[in-house]
């Protein structure tokens, strides 16, 4: 991940939850893969029972087949209910997105009603968090775990889920703001202000944005470039919202001098404006 989402890939608590309930929860390793499962009818607790103890054994590959044997063998059973969530669990941890995302999928379509089902749509969440890249990439895997997370904050408020999905939501805004900042400064050196203002702008705009740790340096851009464009009145005024929000941030230590050589005082802004725009910037 980049550097603007702070975050290493990790193992949440909350990834273990719904597998708590049906069996005992382990460390974060990759398995080995082997050639998938002759068929060999038995019975559904013998299958079950191996795929789990591959999961204590850490074979998450091995584990997936048995759990798909007691889907394909016994596809009504309460226990093909478990084993679909295993198979989300221990996709998940062989870093096998792709098919914990579809196993998930199958979850939710086949057991829509179940209390399980907030499992199944957080997983799906927390895959596409796991993949988002650097600011400097496409930030499909950003907008798709946006998506995902506000869909379990809305389904399931007040849940464990939904708490840890706020704060993801609040990491991927960092990111999709530091996308836009990140284009913003490209255009700057490629001396486009008009099209470096627009980003900045965007990210001061954007209500999802306006709390993360690029607003300060957006404001400082918004100084910046509209000095460049030779709007000085603009520029006094985000180097005022930047002081009043911001007083101790060295953005806004490097807004002041700015100004200052250009023969401005940020707080010397109307204070109507500047009210006005910090009611815009930080709503109440």
């Amino acid at each position: 991940m980049g550097s603007s989402l702070l975050v290493s890939k990790f193992r949440s608590g909350l990834v273990l939850l719904a597998v708590a309930c049906v069996a005992m929860t382990m460390s974060a390793c990759a398995g080995k893969t082997r050639p998938k499962l002759a068929y060999e009818e038995r019975p559904v607790e013998a299958l079950y029972n191996t795929g789990y103890e591959r999961l204590q054994q850490r074979r998450w590959t091995d584990a997936v087949d048995y759990f798909q044997e007691v889907e394909r063998q016994h596809p009504y059973s309460d226990w093909a209910r478990r084993s679909i969530l295993m198979q989300i669990y221990a996709y998940y941890q062989n870093n096998n997105y792709a098919e914990a995302i579809a196993a998930a999928d199958r979850f939710i379509q086949l057991f829509p009603g179940n209390p399980s089902a907030a499992y199944a749509f957080y997983m799906k969440a927390v895959c596409n968090f796991e993949q988002i890249t650097d600011v400097g990439r496409d930030q499909g895997y950003a907008n798709a775990a946006l998506a995902g997370l506000r869909d379990v904050a809305r389904r399931y408020p007040g849940t464990p889920y939904a708490q840890d999905a706020a704060v993801k939501i609040d990491m991927v805004n960092d990111q999709l703001a530091g996308k836009e900042m990140n284009i913003g400064r490209y255009y700057q050196r490629a001396n486009q202000p008009l099209a470096a203002l627009n980003r900045y702008k965007a990210v001061i705009a954007n209500p999802d944005f306006q709390r993360t740790s690029h607003t300060p340096e957006a404001l400082y851009r918004l100084v910046e470039v509209n000095l460049q464009l030779g709007l000085k009145e603009e520029a006094t005024r985000n180097g005022a919202v930047l002081g009043y929000n911001y007083p101790g941030s060295p953005w806004y230590a490097e807004a002041y001098a700015l100004l200052t050589e250009n023969g401005h005082t940020p707080d010397k802004a109307p204070e109507g404006k500047r009210e006005g725009w910090l009611h815009r910037l930080i709503p109440g």
